[in-house]
């Protein structure tokens, strides 16, 4: 018998949770219980002020997006955010949930020329994250 599929189930609202839709043997999850990223808030303290300005990217996000372009060989940020976008696990990874507003891919490129620039610190700690995926059998 022939079936159509009816659409209009993607119109539905659903209660679910981001969580719940990325497979427990996604390479993100290993990745996410493998590697503490929590370090890089000590390492960018002082980048950052306590009390002043608009609210930043997390710091985090923006290593765990160039993860996401290294292992998943993306070629830009740009197309890495519309990856992110469209991708549950990405969005899971980063910590974003399904309607959020996932950051501008200049966003990346401004805090790099403002934050990092003049310092070795964001390749310091991307090569830590990076020494830690090798050593944990990612790359």
């Amino acid at each position: 018998m022939l079936s159509k599929k009816n659409r209009e189930v993607t119109s539905q609202i659903e209660f679910v949770s981001v969580e719940d839709l990325v497979p427990e043997d996604h390479l993100l999850r290993a990745v996410e219980n493998s590697i503490d990223f929590d370090f890089i808030y000590d390492e960018v303290k002082d980048l950052y002020s306590e009390n002043t300005g608009r609210p930043s990217i997390d710091p985090v996000v923006l290593v765990k997006l160039l993860m996401l372009q290294v292992l998943y060989g993306i070629r830009s940020m740009r197309q890495t955010i519309k990856e992110v976008e469209v991708n549950v696990a990405y969005r899971w990874f980063l910590g974003y949930g399904l309607q959020e507003k996932i950051p501008h891919f200049s966003t990346f490129g401004k805090n790099y020329e403002r934050r990092f620039k003049e310092s070795d610190l964001f390749d310091a700690i991307f090569e830590r994250v990076l020494t830690e995926a090798i050593e944990c059998g990612f790359m």
